[in-house]
């Protein structure tokens, strides 16, 4: 079995192609350089090249922040280059995973979000991430699988974890938002739950996290303790710590329909952590 990896420069496709290959997967990772995903024609001559038989689509414009500006570009990757993708898959006859985001949903309550909720986007990126599932829904109608995701973190890339380490080196004091609640999750256990699914033809719409739920205050303090960084973590609300786009206060995801379907439970949050800082350490 072949299979075709987008954007293995970012955190997620570095580790989904290390993962194929620890299990003897044929796995073809390519980046910007390889094949334009904005670019129909370059995503059917490189298709064309590789023939494969499955594709893992991990490429994405995740600057949250800046897709309020640049609009057309966030669009241009997550939704277009979505559709070329899925366009190419159909005309070859093979199955597509698409990873997607808690941002579809309006980020209220405090009930862990099922994949048959309700979607509701509150800013450019969750539209772009919300129109670039439907696309695959209707391109791919028999042979997707559409994988939703949040806080995430791993080796190849930066990330909030990251991020607070290299603050603790100069800051022995920060402040942290405390009132937005989700999973953190790490890309090697994602990896592994994307390389079990992508064998199978059990298609359809999932939720995928590290057990388990945080806010970000409580993520921080996690982070340096497992760290062993005498950091003092101080929380404050979204409203003290305004950004340009706004952020889900709810981000859990019900991640039970996995289970139901047959694979395996990512492990907790605190023990996928432990597992990165050790990684970072080696």
């Amino acid at each position: 079995m072949k299979i075709l990896v987008t954007g293995i420069r970012g955190q997620l496709g570095h580790d989904v192609v290390e993962e194929l290959t620890k299990r003897h997967i044929e796995a073809v990772g390519v980046n910007s350089d390889d094949m334009n995903i904005t670019d129909k024609h370059s995503v059917d001559t490189c298709f064309d090249s590789i023939h494969p038989d499955a594709v893992i689509h991990c490429a994405a414009w995740t600057a949250v922040d800046a897709a309020e500006d640049e609009v057309a570009a966030c669009r241009a990757v997550n939704v277009d280059g979505t559709e070329y993708i899925a366009e190419a898959c159909r005309r070859l006859d093979i199955p597509m995973m698409y990873f997607s985001t808690d941002y579809v949903f309006n980020g209220e309550g405090t009930r862990p979000w099922k994949p048959d909720d309700k979607t509701a986007p509150i800013g450019v990126y969750g539209q772009s991430k919300l129109d670039g599932e439907e696309a695959v829904r209707r391109i791919l109608p028999d042979k997707h699988f559409i994988i939703r995701l949040q806080w995430v973190y791993g080796i190849n890339g930066k990330n909030f974890v990251k991020t607070m380490l290299k603050l603790a080196e100069t800051h022995d004091r920060l402040t942290v938002v405390s009132d937005q609640i989700g999973g953190p999750s790490y890309t090697r256990d994602i990896a592994s739950l994307a390389c079990d699914m992508i064998v199978t033809d059990k298609y359809g719409t999932y939720h995928a996290a590290n057990t388990g739920y945080c806010s970000w205050y409580e993520f921080a303090k996690a982070i340096f303790a497992e760290a062993g960084k005498q950091v003092d973590v101080v929380p404050v609300s979204s409203e003290e710590y305004p950004s340009k786009a706004k952020r889900p206060h709810n981000s859990r995801l019900d991640t039970s329909k996995l289970e139901e379907a047959g694979f395996t439970t990512m492990p907790s949050w605190q023990d996928a952590l432990h597992r990165f800082i050790a990684e970072l350490n080696a």
